[in-house]
Order: C-alpha cells, then sequence, then structure tokens
C-alpha cells in the first residue's frame, strides 16, 4: 500500500519483515518464492487485493513483475468522516464478530476503516465483547443470503417424529432472546417463515436456484417484526426466588404483575426448557399447557438422575 508502483518479489523477499528474517537464517531463495506465494494465495482468501503489474511490453513475462495493494479498494467516499470516538466504537463492533461470521462486505469496511491511519484513543469499555456462533448452520446459510441462492435443510419440529426437508430462499438471519434464527420465503407454502437454527438436524445445502436479491431488503426487520407479534401474544405469568439466577435473567424481559412477573415468549417448547433448568427457583402460574411442559421436564430429569443414582 505504500507504492501506487507496486514492489517486485525481490524487494518484497529481501525488504518485508518475515521474509528478511528468514533469509538471514539461511533460507534458500526457492523456499522463500514458495512462501511468497502461499501469502499471496492466504492474503487473497482473506479478501486482500492483491494486483500483478507485468512488463507492458510483453504481459506474460512475470519475472520482473511488481505487486501491490491497491489503495482504491480502501478508499471511503470522500463526503464520510469519522470521529476518533466513532472509529472506536466501529473497530469495537468489528472485534465482537469472529472473522468467519462476518459478511464479505462487513470485512471489506472493516478494512477500510483500519486502513484509515487515524489514531484511535478514545476510552470505550474495560473488555471486548465476543459473539461466537455455535449453530454449525450459520455460516452456510450466510453466504447462501450473501449469494441469493435457495437451501434445502432437515427441520425437525417438537412433537414430530421425523425431521422435514425444508426449501427456503434464506433474507436474513436474526438473533431474537439469544438465539440464531433465519428468516426467508418457504418455497413449498410459498410464504415467509422463520426457522431456528437449532432444529436444522443436518446439512445445509445451497442449491444452484438463485432468486431476485432485492428480497433481502428489510428482511431482517421483518422478521424481528414477526417474532414480536409471536410473542406478543405468548404471555406466562412466573412467580421467581429473589436473587437467583432465574429472577436476573427473566427481568430483563419481564414486566411486573399483581402476583408475580409476565415474560413474553415465541416458542413454548425452548421458554420450557429453559424455566426446567431453573429448577425451584421459578413456578409457572399460567399458562396451564407451559405448566405441563416444565413438569414433564422435571419430572423426566428425576427419572434419569433416579437411574443414575441406583
Amino acid at each position: 500500500m505504500a507504492t501506487e508502483q507496486g514492489l517486485t518479489k525481490d524487494t518484497i523477499l529481501t525488504s518485508v519483515a518475515g521474509y528478511r528474517e528468514q533469509s538471514d537464517a539461511g533460507a534458500s531463495k526457492d523456499a522463500l518464492e514458495k512462501m511468497f506465494e502461499r501469502d499471496k494465495e492466504s492474503l487473497r482468501g482473506l479478501g486482500v487485493p492483491i494486483e500483478t503489474i507485468g512488463d507492458w511490453a510483453d504481459p506474460d513475462d512475470l519475472r520482473e513483475a511488481r505487486y501491490r495493494v491497491p489503495t482504491s479498494e480502501y478508499a471511503l467516499p470522500e463526503d464520510i468522516e469519522f470521529t476518533p470516538a466513532e472509529l472506536a466504537l466501529l473497530n469495537l463492533a468489528g472485534g465482537v464478530w469472529s472473522e468467519s461470521s462476518m459478511s464479505d462486505d462487513a470485512r471489506s469496511g472493516l478494512r477500510k476503516i483500519r486502513a484509515l491511519g487515524i489514531p484511535i484513543d478514545e476510552p470505550i469499555i474495560g473488555f471486548s465483547p465476543r459473539i461466537s456462533v455455535h449453530d454449525p448452520s450459520f455460516s452456510i446459510l450466510q453466504r447462501a443470503i450473501e449469494q441469493t441462492r435457495v437451501v434445502t435443510f432437515p427441520y425437525l419440529k417438537p412433537g414430530e417424529d421425523a425431521p422435514r426437508i425444508r426449501r427456503l430462499q434464506p433474507l436474513a438471519l436474526v438473533d431474537y432472546e439469544s438465539r440464531w434464527h433465519v428468516f426467508g420465503i418457504d418455497l413449498d407454502v410459498a410464504a415467509d417463515r422463520t426457522f431456528l437454527l437449532s432444529r436444522i438436524v443436518g446439512p445445509v445445502e445451497i442449491t444452484r436456484q438463485s432468486f431476485d436479491p432485492a428480497l433481502r431488503d428489510g428482511a431482517g426487520d421483518r422478521a424481528l417484526a414477526g417474532l414480536d407479534q409471536v410473542a406478543a401474544r405468548n404471555t406466562a405469568l412466573l412467580e421467581v426466588n429473589p436473587g437467583t439466577e432465574a429472577a436476573l435473567r427473566l427481568s430483563r424481559r419481564s414486566t411486573p404483575a399483581e402476583q408475580g412477573i409476565h415474560v413474553s415468549f415465541v416458542d413454548i417448547n425452548i421458554f420450557a426448557d429453559e424455566l426446567a433448568s431453573y429448577g425451584p427457583e421459578v413456578r409457572v402460574v399460567e399458562p396451564a399447557e407451559l405448566t405441563a411442559q416444565v413438569i414433564s421436564r422435571l419430572e423426566l430429569a428425576r427419572a434419569v438422575n433416579s437411574r443414575d443414582t441406583s
């Protein structure tokens, strides 16, 4: 990036840190050139563009070729400016996501921000949070969204004995109540549907069938609005022991009630799993179906524990 004319391979191997040390340690030129080729491919795999400039009279002659990273790939529009505090926040946001979880556009934008060379000395917080994605289907669904390709996957709903294959135009991945969902158009019913990633029980296949990229516009907002509507129709009345883990976690998304707290939920099975995990710290007052679901899980846990200790 320091030169518009680029650098020859020999100049890079003798002046760039890493290669220079290997050369001083006795590495052969052949070994250095192989290292150089591997590094080029690694950088390109990370999205860093590397241009090869050959002899203008014989472009195929790469003996004196020069290599450069075009600064235009890192330039932001002239009408965009960031304060040091804004840059610090953007870098913090970029650090939250693991590299494999970021879209190509996000990685490109982050590279441009970090290449500005502006000192980032604004204090934000004393630690950097991380978002980790444990669902194995996340990355391939993200790739399908970027490529606007239809996907298929086996999906197991509660109460069903076997998974069903779904065909989906994936439009957005959204986090709701600390769980990842994929939102899109279910081609078998020709309607919008939201699927919980943890219920995808097999490999996600990206097909060759594509769809209109414009369908992605506003898809994330529509998905979250739909989940909010489902949650608004499902409210539980709970009694929670104060000072417990259940009180800490549930109070964040609850409203006070005369008898306890009201907590909205999207999926009764997942919510029952959560409530059962708190044991005696929480009691379900209503609805009756949720009470029955929690009791069945506690009874199962007691039965398993009895077998293990007998």
